[in-house]
């Protein structure tokens, strides 16, 4: 069986193995998962390490971050970090509107 990491280097374009395709993402999900996770357990330390569009996170989500650059296509990390910046950024202000209510 193919390694997940295999299936974007496919020798013979003509035969696409999705069995190899839909690990390959579920392997790239549950990387992302894990990182982004570290990121919110770890929000009392000091980010120091800069991601792609400008998001920091905490040394200690270095190993964590490797693993989903190497199990994601780059575009992907790119998407997954842009759209977790994005929904920070929501919440923080649906959090400062709602201190505001009170």
């Amino acid at each position: 069986m193919a390694q997940p990491q295999e299936a974007y280097a496919t020798r013979n374009p003509n035969n696409i193995r999705t069995d190899v395709l839909a690990e390959a993402r579920q392997a790239c999900y549950k990387a992302r998962d894990a990182f982004y996770a570290c990121v919110e357990k770890e929000t009392d330390k000091k980010p120091t390490e800069i991601a792609s569009v400008g998001l920091l996170y905490p040394s200690d989500c270095k190993a964590s971050r490797a693993e989903f650059e190497k199990l994601c296509r780059a575009s992907w990390v790119n998407h997954f970090d842009r759209q977790y910046c994005k929904n920070r950024r929501v919440q923080r202000l649906l959090d400062d509107k709602e201190s505001r209510r009170v």
